[in-house]
């Protein structure tokens, strides 16, 4: 009886402990951080330019804010070679939270995204940072805009500019003078400059539609006119209190598709130039593009719908 009485206690003593734990880490802000449930891994990993290395995003448990470490490939030795503490938000004085990092071709500076919101599957918009390593400078890009509307952000070749996608237009931002050329103006609930439809994440897992030039003086992108097609709409009933309906363009099989066409525009601004690509944009795919190595040429593949052509 005393055996079984002591086990109880011991059992109600840890059911408590664990749910004191719980309380304690159910909280509204580490549901929506990811950090309720942390598990192990490699997680994403960026190699540097030496060729030996690569970096990961390491939590440092004294400040709770992530430390860039690097890891030498052949033995594994790690070094930290940012530390949390240059992530600061000199407007707040905490550290900003992570989501993932790229880093410029000469890994002078680096690209921090963070505040992420979903699109379609993933979260392809958010805020980004750049923090340049030579001076310690942190600053947010496209302050300007919306806050958590900026896509697929990247460094221009020489590191020095940083283009974006907000609200269907593509921007160009210097990095030291933080100013912004704005390159697409028509950008609205019909035509998507820079990224795709629905169909073509779909199908082709295409989310990001543009692309930079090796010299860095243009850059070429997708546009998808989605007037025309079939618009589906679903009911979204957990933002709010009461439910809202989302509308969006979804064709269905055999009705019309978004007519998609690729452009090549200055990075300084200016007039798109439009690649005549020979059939009906409706009823052809463009779902890859890319420049080739060291020239301003773009190999482009195109589907007809029935996707047993592949034209290039």
């Amino acid at each position: 009886m005393f055996k079984k009485t002591f086990y109880l206690a011991i059992v109600s003593l840890l059911s408590c402990y664990h749910i004191c734990i719980a309380q304690e880490l159910l909280t509204l802000e580490n549901i929506y951080s990811g950090r309720l449930i942390e598990t192990k891994g490699m997680g994403a990993m960026n190699w540097l330019k030496d060729g030996e290395r690569y970096t990961r995003l390491e939590k440092n448990e004294q400040t709770g804010g992530m430390d860039v470490v690097a890891y030498r490939a052949k033995d594994n030795q790690r070094e930290v070679i940012i530390p949390a503490s240059s992530f600061i938000n000199n407007e707040t004085g905490k550290p900003i939270d992570i989501r993932s990092i790229s880093w410029s071709k000469d890994n002078n500076r680096i690209l921090i995204y963070n505040n992420t919101k979903q699109v379609w599957r993933y979260d392809t918009k958010g805020d980004y940072w750049v923090l340049t390593l030579s001076d310690g400078t942190l600053r947010q890009l496209g302050k300007e805009l919306p806050e958590s509307s900026l896509m697929f952000a990247k460094f221009s070749p020489d590191g020095n500019k940083v283009a974006y996608v907000s609200n269907n237009n593509i921007y160009v931002e210097e990095v030291v003078s933080g100013k912004i050329n704005q390159l697409t103006f028509d950008g609205n609930e019909t035509i998507i400059n820079g990224t795709f439809d629905w169909v073509y994440e779909e199908e082709f897992f295409c989310r990001d539609g543009f692309l930079w030039s090796p010299s860095g003086e243009s850059i070429a992108y997708w546009q998808s006119d989605t007037k025309g097609t079939g618009v589906f709409d679903i009911i979204n009933n957990v933002d709010s209190i009461y439910p809202t309906i989302l509308h969006f363009p979804y064709p269905k099989a055999g009705t019309a598709n978004s007519a998609v066409k690729v452009g090549s525009i200055s990075s300084q601004g200016g007039t798109t130039t439009w690649i005549d690509i020979p059939g009906d944009p409706r009823n052809n795919y463009i779902p890859r593009m890319e420049f080739i190595p060291e020239s301003d040429e773009l190999f482009i593949q195109q589907l007809n719908r029935e996707q047993n052509t592949n034209k290039v």
